[in-house]
């Protein structure tokens, strides 16, 4: 037989070379390899979104490229358009698609149409604000300091004999020296830049509006408040310093949010420093402070242009407000629903 019974236990005989009474180790057999599964590569066509002839054809695009990586493609065969220049959408008429979104996760097929529209030459918002900022700050102390040929000559480098003057300098030195500095080492932008042709709009604002307040506040015959005084010009000045400090407060908040190099989105909420508290109430409670900052500023000048620049500064920030204030409730489900874009209850 070719069995061997022991202890009540059957085993196969005994091959040669291995022991008499112990099982033979188990035969390890290869296993089967998986077989990969295929990659399916997109077959990417840009099209101009004006007049929908064919600039570029891309093969064999890995499906989890994103558009930021589309666009660099595009580049190579058109160099002219940089990445920055490039709005690439799924509709001719539709929005601009993200750097971050993935080809696969877009609603097109295996063989992919985008529509190009040029925006331009572009230029970082860095520069812009640097520019738009550092103007205000240079032409308000020419008008300060009189230089020739603004006033009449016999008022060249002379100073003014209200003390208000000398404070409003202060005052408005000191905000756009914060928002140059803000620039540089606070701002975190979401996007890196913005059209070239926004800068001339931009700088005309800021320095028709400065040297336009500038030549009223530092004239020879500016008179300074009168109807309360220097009591008022005291409570203007506590106005403007604490909006200012709110302001700040509120740019660290929101710099906080976003880690370095990134582009997510967060709820702001209030933070242990109570000027961050307004976000109880406010969705952009930075605009809030700006238009404090300024209203402190046109009470303590008690100057047309200065109120003129604040009313209209306040119509713009509203717009960007209400514009924010939207995206969030758009975006966050679970925004808080108490909030004003600008105006706590109000607006």
């Amino acid at each position: 037989m070719d069995t061997v019974v022991l202890e009540g236990a059957t085993h196969k005989k005994a091959g040669p070379g291995s022991v008499p009474g112990v099982p033979a180790p188990p035969v390890k057999r290869p296993k089967a390899k998986k077989a990969k599964k295929a990659v399916v590569f997109f077959e990417v066509e840009i099209l101009d979104a004006k007049t929908k002839d064919k600039l570029c054809f891309l093969d064999k695009v890995e499906p989890n490229a994103t558009i930021g990586e589309i666009k660099s493609m595009f580049h190579k065969s058109h160099p002219q358009w940089y990445a920055a220049r490039q709005s690439i959408r799924l509709d001719p008429k539709g929005k601009s698609l993200k750097d971050e979104d993935v080809l696969q996760h877009l609603p097109v097929g295996t063989t992919a149409t985008f529509y190009f529209r040029d925006l331009g030459a572009q230029i970082s918002w860095v520069t812009v604000f640097l520019t738009e900022y550092g103007g205000p700050l240079l032409l308000y102390l020419m008008f300060y300091f009189r230089v020739p040929f603004i006033y009449a000559p016999k008022y060249d480098f002379t100073t003014s004999k209200h003390w208000v003057v000398h404070l409003a300098c202060m005052c408005h030195s000191f905000h756009y020296l914060k928002r140059l500095l803000e620039t540089l080492f606070v701002h975190r932008f979401s996007h890196g830049t913005m059209p070239l042709r926004n800068i001339f709009k931009n700088c005309t604002y800021y320095w028709g509006f400065a040297a336009w307040m500038a030549y009223y506040i530092n004239h020879p015959l500016y008179t300074p408040p009168t109807i309360y005084g220097e009591q008022q010009v005291r409570i203007a000045l506590i106005i403007f310093l604490f909006c200012q400090v709110g302001n700040f407060s509120i740019h660290i908040a929101l710099r906080n949010l976003r880690p370095p190099g990134s582009k997510t989105r967060k709820i702001p909420y209030p933070t242990k420093n109570p000027f961050t508290w307004i976000f109880l109430l406010v969705s952009c409670p930075n605009y809030t402070y700006e238009l404090g900052s300024w209203f402190g500023f046109t009470l303590m000048t008690q100057c047309l242009p200065v109120a003129f620049f604040t009313a209209v500064g306040f119509i713009q920030m509203t717009v960007w407000a209400k514009g924010k204030h939207r995206s969030y409730l758009k975006e966050f489900r679970d925004y808080p629903p108490l909030r004003s874009p600008i105006l706590p209850f109000v607006l």
